[in-house]
């Protein structure tokens, strides 16, 4: 069993629970002896990524109050939409998810008093920033107002960002998975893998795993922003087709695919966390 930095057992709400990082999150919760609760609307998540021992709500964020029931010790919201480049076709879909329904968790969490660990997205830090997509300006948005409801409501609160999640229960789908995932899905149907043009675009893929633990440290011992979680080591997209092997296919380039986000992740280094996982490793072994 992992280190229980949440310490005794605690009741913790998990937005978006079914879904990649927030199932593995959850299974890690209930190893540990917490009782776990999601909410997910099934947008990205699956039964397939069901957890025993969870208590699972369907049900949109926005309808949190009426949903949840329990008082939770902690809220890990992970519960949004959350792709870049598709936000550009999807804006009122980003809006309901990443405005409507992150300000009513806000609610949620100032009526319950519980700490909030929110997700916030590393593409906040890219070369274009807060305006780099629908899905970037909603997320930075959202860190603004999460800490403006700590002000206002004298509220705990932490603040994370992912870099390039991949591992157990990723996506491969090409309209909705990961890099990762979809060229393994790709690779294992014997199809080309795409790179988006440039093609040097540098991403910091850190496995789920290690998100998993720094969440925890953070949800323990962290208060405020500028949580990054991200293995400091950066691949191009071209690094990461040669490590899969096979057939690549240059395809256009879209709007929002940024070039760079460097990783901060000293706040989160000095709560304990390292990775323990590298991507040329998980590559090596899937293939």
């Amino acid at each position: 069993m992992e280190n229980n930095f949440l310490g005794e057992k605690k009741i913790i709400l998990v937005t978006g629970g079914a879904g990649f990082i927030g199932s593995n999150l959850c299974e890690r919760l209930v190893s540990e002896g917490h009782e776990v609760i999601s909410l997910d609307d099934y947008s990205f998540g699956s039964t397939e990524n069901h957890v025993s021992g969870v208590t699972y709500y369907e049900g949109h964020t926005k309808d949190i109050s009426k949903t949840i029931k329990e008082i939770p010790d902690i809220i890990f919201h992970l519960g949004e939409y959350s792709r870049v480049e598709q936000s550009f076709s999807d804006v009122d879909k980003v809006t309901e998810s990443n405005m409507v329904g992150t300000k009513a968790v806000l609610e949620y969490w100032r009526n319950t008093g519980c700490k909030l660990v929110y997700a916030g997205s590393s593409t906040k830090f890219g070369e274009e920033g807060k305006s780099q997509s629908p899905y970037s300006w909603t997320k930075a948005t959202n860190t603004d107002l999460v800490q403006n409801y700590a002000n206002w409501f004298n509220l705990p609160f932490a603040i994370t960002y992912f870099y390039n999640v991949y591992g157990p229960k990723e996506r491969g789908d090409d309209s909705t998975g990961t890099l990762v995932g979809i060229y393994a899905e790709r690779k294992a149907q014997n199809l080309p893998l795409q790179v988006r043009l440039p093609g040097t675009q540098s991403r910091n893929f850190t496995h789920v795993s290690d998100i998993v633990d720094g969440l925890l440290l953070v949800g323990a011992f962290g208060t405020g922003d500028e949580y990054g979680i991200g293995h400091p080591d950066a691949y191009s997209v071209n690094d990461v087709a040669e490590m899969f092997g096979g057939e690549i296919e240059t395809v256009p380039n879209r709007p929002g695919n940024r070039t760079i986000a460097p990783v901060n992740a000293d706040r989160t280094i000095k709560l304990g966390w390292e990775p323990k996982y590298n991507l040329p490793t998980y590559i090596k072994n899937i293939v």
